[in-house]
């Protein structure tokens, strides 16, 4: 068949949007896809996380592409992972018949067959019989280039045939095989086939170029790609020491930070995806696709408590091959953020052809927060290299020397205004978590030259580390609130300053510290839920309102347990548990009436899921 130029028509697509919370990930530790409950993949980007989105609708329904496969009448839908995997699978369940879709991503060893970044969708009927329906309409480069489609024919293979489909863009090819005949709708790809109990059928999407060729799928392969791909998944979760209470979540969210990881350089992105807005119809879209130093920091904390050195060494390899100190940099020797191959540049810009999940629009790619100064990266860093120290293998003596630039760079310019963890666009304060995060940047340093007896300027860093400590006590506790505040000599409230008694920083019990908790519970927590700052009263430079935190409800847990308010902590706990996704998953936020908002799943909601869950099953006994 000749090739089929243009863009396919939108026809065709339902025009609508899933709640965020309706998709489950798989991935292949390179790259991610987001699937729904109704088994569409509207996310997908190719060769790598940061890269141009193949399927897209799930920002901008009618123009961003998906690959659609779901049964072909009405029917109901359940999703789950197979047990202690990364392997989805979606069920539907119909009067006739009951089928299920199983996605997954390879994980090969040969790092050619890396490339291929195959993505297999195996469709198999359970009891009786089903009909099917797929449609393959990529819309390469954030849906700005045109594609051709190539249909070639193929042997006999499975139910119906075999048919092969090959997309070219400008930018990349990609390859479609399936064991059901495909029939060309414009430049896109359409099939419908059904399916008697114990039949299979399968479709297999790879991308291409020069030094990936375009291969089969037959039946047999893709069963021994899903029995590898499953005893990947198991062999990687047996390394974890966890077995405590909340032993199924808490190995959902390890087996979802490591999804999160890049593995060619060890890089831990914040989040999967781009622009998922933090409420809908606002502007607070943002794209997480990149190596935020504190979260990937927070990430091997969390993976360290498990009992996953691996993951914590790539991370310091990615910060010692891929990561150059500057010093003329915005933000001091480290950038607060990196590409997943450790470069700088991360241009801002607004994609404006696309209307954003559910008219949410800019939606943004690149993220202009890469120029910002938050000094508090330095403490969340340090402190993950004490802990990899501590438990995993000590640093090298290259690193050290590394690490001493840091905290040498921290005494010189701790005493300084900065954007703050939240990466407000309002202007420059004095955040009392940024001054806390530079104390432990300190005096985690000072912990492992004298575990360890490392050459370090120990005056010079305790005089810096008690400066600090002064600062807060005086100018960051708030007479009139009866609490710390959320910048030196402030009035607002900040649920960043629940690290106190996490960072070590305060006892857990202080008086002090027991006063802001009480009135952290008063004025931001809504049925544990907690929001980050009340943005009435502290402008943040941004339009809107927002949900609550994920990541600050899970603190608030931890910080609850510490101070021995166990009871109340397990039942915040308990109750947040019950905002997670039907497979375990949370985005960045949760909305007024219980709905995940922003970049999903979040990678600093499921490292504070683990810490709350290991430190509140410590306390419990």
């Amino acid at each position: 068949m000749p090739a089929v130029r243009g863009e396919a028509p939108a026809e065709g697509f339902a025009g609508r949007y899933l709640p965020i919370a309706e998709h489950g990930l798989i991935g292949d530790l390179r790259t991610v896809a987001l699937v729904g409950t109704d088994g569409t993949i509207d996310w997908y980007c190719s060769p790598r996380f940061d890269a141009p989105s193949v399927f897209g609708s799930i920002l901008d329904a009618r123009r961003g592409g998906a690959f659609e496969l779901t049964a072909d009448v009405p029917s109901t839908t359940r999703q789950f992972y197979f047990p202690d995997t990364n392997v989805l699978i979606t069920r539907f369940l119909a009067p006739d018949g009951v089928g299920e879709v199983q996605d997954f991503m390879p994980i090969p060893d040969d790092p050619r067959e890396a490339n291929r970044h195959r993505l297999i969708r195996r469709v198999v009927c359970v009891r009786g019989s089903l009909p099917f329906r797929a449609r393959v309409a990529p819309r390469f480069g954030y849906g700005t280039e045109p594609h051709t489609l190539r249909l070639e024919p193929g042997g006999p293979e499975g139910p119906g045939g075999y048919g092969q489909a090959v997309f070219e863009a400008p930018s990349m090819g990609m390859n479609l095989v399936a064991t059901v005949p495909l029939e060309a709708d414009g430049a896109d790809v359409r099939a419908r086939f059904k399916l008697r109990e114990g039949e299979t059928a399968v479709f297999a999407l790879d991308r291409i170029d020069a030094s990936v060729a375009p291969r089969g799928c037959p039946i047999t392969e893709a069963d021994e790609q899903f029995t590898a791909t499953v005893a990947y998944w198991r062999r990687w979760l047996a390394n974890s020491r966890y077995r405590g209470r909340w032993r199924e979540m808490v190995h959902r969210s390890a087996l979802t930070l490591k999804l999160l990881t890049y593995a060619p350089t060890g890089g831990i992105v914040a989040a999967p995806t781009s622009s998922l807005p933090e409420r809908i119809g606002g502007g607070r879209n943002w794209d997480y696709r990149y190596v935020w130093i504190r979260d990937a920091a927070f990430g091997v904390y969390a993976l360290l408590r498990l009992g996953f050195t691996e993951e914590a060494e790539a991370f310091m390899g990615f910060l010692s091959e891929h990561v150059t100190l500057c010093d003329e940099g915005p933000s001091g020797p480290l950038q607060i953020m990196y590409r997943i191959d450790g470069s700088r540049e991360i241009p801002e810009q607004e994609l404006d052809h696309l209307e954003g999940y559910q008219g949410s629009a800019p939606v943004r790619v690149g993220n202009a927060a890469a120029g910002q100064l938050q000094l508090d990266i330095y403490g969340a860093l340090i402190d993950s290299i004490y802990l990899y120290d501590k438990w995993g293998q000590p640093i090298s003596s290259d690193r050290w020397d590394e690490l001493c630039v840091l905290v040498d760079w921290v005494c010189d310019h701790w005493d300084q205004p900065d954007e703050g963890v939240w990466e407000t666009r309002g202007g420059r304060h004095d955040f009392v978590y940024s001054r806390l995060m530079c104390w432990v940047a300190i005096e985690r340093a000072m912990r492992m030259a004298a575990h360890r007896g490392l050459p370090a300027d120990i005056p010079r860093w305790r005089r810096a580390r008690d400066q600090i400590y002064r600062q807060i006590m005086r100018r960051g506790w708030s007479p009139r609130l009866r609490a710390f505040a959320q910048y030196l000599d402030g009035d607002i409230l900040d649920a960043s300053v629940l690290m106190m008694p996490l960072a070590k920083f305060v006892s857990p019990t202080d008086p002090k510290w027991l006063s802001t908790l009480e009135a952290l519970g008063r004025v931001l927590v809504s049925d544990s839920l907690v929001y980050r700052y009340d943005s009435q009263a502290s402008p943040d430079g941004l339009t809107g309102t927002e949900g609550t935190f994920s990541i600050c409800s899970f603190w608030y847990v931890e910080a609850l347990a510490r101070a021995g308010h166990v009871d109340e902590a397990r039942l915040a706990f308990e109750k947040m548990l019950t905002y997670a996704n039907h497979v375990g998953l949370y985005a960045e936020e949760i909305g007024h009436t219980g709905e995940q908002l922003g970049n999903f799943p979040q990678a600093f909601t499921h490292l504070a899921l683990i810490s709350a869950a290991f430190n509140l099953d410590q306390a419990l006994g």
